[in-house]
């Protein structure tokens, strides 16, 4: 079995609610300081961990007196804006007491498909990591249903790692893994220690995204595992209750399922990049601007940009020309076009002087942009 979060330096760890809540009746204390303890650790060992944790409704529950788990979609949304009070709370106080700092970023799967919220999250979520900060994301459950009616946060799992470019994601639940069939119906049931992600026989295994097996199950993992794979990310599939299994994951130790990625992280964002976005306009580059990208590797400043063609926003793929109109690259632009049209020719210093704000110094950054 690969190694691959051995061999990983930015993780995103998906926790199940079954693994931070005492079967729905709260917060598990003790089971989210073991989760920090681990994480912790492994930012000793200098990973990178983004950690997505589900258990606000729960929470909520509880903090309102609610015995049973309400039907009503309003009743959950309270919940879970009461529950995540104290889910945050909890991780403050376990990460604070490691040495470490934490920050609480709710999400819908409407702000890493809009490309201008997803270049605020990216640039947000860098930012944390950047300081030795993490990120705890949970689905926005008080304004977003889907998590409440499907338990989809493994897809905000891959979402994020694709958002990030993480190199693996591990899916931690109750069961030890992936089987061929459903062990407890079937006594042959033979267990995958490694697979590829995105092998559709995977999916016929989990009986497929409508039966009993798939709903809330592991199809959704298996799903989550191919979409992640689409940035190069591998994804392991392992049990929560194994004591320690973050850490054991880090040394190497063969726990669960791996599902690997048939292509690396760059060559899986240049593809998407290059063949998946319309261009929204161009911006023509000076000479010095067009060696820097194409030779030295830069990301492009506003100060080598002659023209700025199109109308497009913040987040938009653009293209960038050389004087005589020759496409050279393509990304993801950080200002609108009429922000690139005032800082044009200018260096990055005075972004904030001419636009009141500064959101990048740079209009598009190396890693959303790819060469022609």
């Amino acid at each position: 079995m690969t190694s691959v979060v051995a061999e990983s330096r930015r993780l995103v760890v998906k926790v199940g609610s079954s693994l931070v809540t005492n079967d729905g009746r709260g917060l598990d204390h003790a089971a989210i300081e073991s989760w920090v303890t681990q994480i912790a650790a492994l930012a000793a060992r200098g990973k990178e961990v983004v950690l997505v944790s589900s258990g606000a409704i729960a929470e909520g529950m509880q903090r309102l007196g609610w015995t049973e788990r309400p039907k009503e979609v309003d009743k959950l949304q309270a919940a879970a804006a009461v529950g995540q009070m104290g889910l945050a709370q909890v991780y403050e106080s376990r990460f604070s007491a490691h040495g470490l700092r934490s920050a609480q970023v709710l999400l819908t799967h409407a702000d890493l498909s809009d490309r201008t919220r997803y270049l605020n999250a990216r640039a947000t979520l860098q930012m944390l990591l950047g300081l030795g900060v993490v990120p705890i994301i949970n689905e926005n459950d008080t304004v977003v249903t889907d998590e409440i009616k499907f338990g989809d946060n493994d897809t905000l799992g891959a979402l994020v790692t694709n958002l990030l470019e993480a190199d693996a994601l591990i899916i931690l639940t109750d069961q030890r893994g992936l089987y061929s069939a459903d062990p407890r119906r079937n006594p042959d049931a033979r267990f995958i220690d490694e697979a590829e992600a995105g092998n559709p026989e995977l999916e016929q295994m989990a009986g497929g995204a409508g039966s009993s097996i798939g709903k809330g199950g592991m199809i959704t993992k298996i799903l989550a595992a191919k979409r992640a794979a689409h940035s190069g990310a591998h994804t392991v599939i392992a049990s929560g209750r194994e004591t320690g299994v973050l850490v054991r994951l880090a040394e190497g130790e063969a726990i669960g399922t791996a599902l690997i990625a048939q292509t690396t992280p760059m060559s899986a964002r240049k593809q998407w990049l290059a063949d998946h976005l319309q261009l929204s306009g161009r911006l023509r580059l000076d000479a010095g601007a067009v060696r820097a990208l194409v030779e030295e590797g830069k990301s492009l400043l506003p100060i080598g940009v002659t023209e700025v063609i199109g109308d497009f926003v913040r987040g938009e793929a653009v293209a960038c020309i050389d004087a005589e109109g020759v496409e050279v690259a393509r990304g993801l632009v950080n200002y609108s076009s009429g922000e690139a049209r005032l800082i044009a020719r200018r260096p990055s210093s005075e972004i904030e002087t001419i636009l009141g704000f500064v959101e990048d110094p740079e209009l598009i950054h190396r890693s959303n942009l790819v060469l022609a």
